[in-house]
């Protein structure tokens, strides 16, 4: 490698690491607590006793209420307002059924109840923005309260990122060249010695942070996704209704009738929730009812069936296409979500061996500044480029 590569991929190196270290700590600090946000809700909330455990949507409709008169007992509560949203848990007769004013209106508008489809109780009622404090996190996680414009932000902040750990890739190889993996010298400077925790840690969690990096860029563009899926596989699925008005809330038919409609064109799969017409997720004809396969990788890729939700009649029904599979299996590797507990503690360690990774690199910039950067750079180059 030349002097002028090294110098230029310490350029990308020092300059994507400090645009990015301050957003970083706030992704790391509150993503910890969100990795554990089941636990966290099963230890702070009171946990239902449901009339028929273990029933779920997946299994026999035998005792289960009807989705229309849970649709009913809902829209009771919220007068005036449509539905927007239904969902399944598929290990237990809960379900989750989302109103607001207007089908398409803001997630902050939106309210949520929670029913107990064996006796049809209602379990549980929250606005969007009455979440509580993992709700506030995640906000924050998710893009810093600024709606798009912050999900965008954040996702240049993890291609920074991305560019950081390639770059300390690249200058790590040389730098150990003469040292041993893992060395730590801890008898010289205190700068030195950081020097090589930040370059132990980084290393070590490297796959790691590379996976969490992209995995939220990706996550960060889900807005973006989902408007192409809509302006592109949806429209064309939908292509038969281009031009017609809006289907009014009061003309919607038989969920039930739709559900087994559904069931009928995709059996062996378990429905996740049903998007409503108007909404982002469905057309503004279409009852949407999204499908997740039976195994732990299947269960995150989505095939939605869309039923014309006045006649009940079938219309389509694919594949989410590539780039949103991409999403959809990106947002549980983000929280570590598919390895249960275990999974989720080593989530949690590597998190906080990145803070390490960041805050030390914070400091290294700090001490001795400039000079010592200059330093460190010739202490590369003499390593990577052999005297002549």
């Amino acid at each position: 490698m030349t002097r002028r590569a090294i110098r230029l991929w310490f350029l990308v190196h020092k300059w994507s690491s400090l645009v990015c270290t301050a957003f970083l700590l706030m992704l790391c600090v509150t993503g910890l607590p969100l990795i554990f946000h089941d636990e966290i809700d099963w230890l702070t909330e009171e946990q239902p006793e449901f009339g028929m455990p273990g029933v779920g949507s997946s299994g026999t409709a035998e005792g289960l209420l009807p989705l229309d008169e849970m649709m009913q007992r809902a829209l009771a509560n919220r007068p005036g307002e449509v539905p927007v949203f239904m969902a399944f848990d598929n290990d237990q007769p809960s379900m989750t059924i989302t109103t607001a004013p207007r089908p398409d209106s803001p997630a902050a508008d939106m309210t949520i109840q929670s029913f107990d489809r064996s006796t049809g109780q209602q379990i549980g009622m929250v606005a969007d923005s009455d979440g509580g404090v993992m709700h506030f996190l995640l906000q924050l996680h998710t893009d810093m309260f600024l709606g798009l414009p912050g999900m965008l932000f954040l996702a240049v902040i993890g291609i920074l990122f991305t560019a950081a750990l390639i770059s300390g890739i690249v200058l790590y190889a040389p730098f150990m060249r003469k040292l041993d993996f893992g060395t730590v010298r801890v008898s010289r400077s205190p700068r030195l010695k950081w020097l090589d925790y930040h370059n132990l840690l980084g290393i070590v969690a490297l796959a790691w942070t590379l996976v969490v990096g992209l995995t939220g860029v990706i996550n960060a563009l889900s807005t973006p996704i989902e408007d192409i899926w809509q302006a592109g596989e949806l429209a064309d699925m939908t292509s038969a209704y281009a031009g017609r008005e809006a289907l009014p809330p009061a003309r919607y038919g038989s969920l039930d009738r739709a559900m087994a409609q559904a069931r009928a064109v995709l059996p062996g799969n378990n429905p996740q929730f049903i998007a409503f017409p108007g909404g982002s997720f469905s057309s503004d004809h279409h009852y949407a009812v999204f499908f997740q396969g039976d195994t732990p990788l299947t269960e995150r890729l989505l095939t939605p069936a869309l039923i014309d939700a006045e006649t009940g009649a079938f219309t389509d029904a694919r594949p989410m296409p590539w780039y949103y599979q991409a999403l959809s299996l990106s947002r549980p590797l983000h929280f570590g979500d598919y390895g249960g507990l275990p999974l989720k503690l080593l989530w949690a360690a590597l998190t906080l061996f990145t803070i390490v990774v960041l805050g030390s690199g914070l400091y290294l910039w700090l001490v001795k500044g400039e000079s010592s950067s200059r330093a460190h750079l010739r202490k590369i180059e003499q390593l990577a480029v052999p005297a002549k």
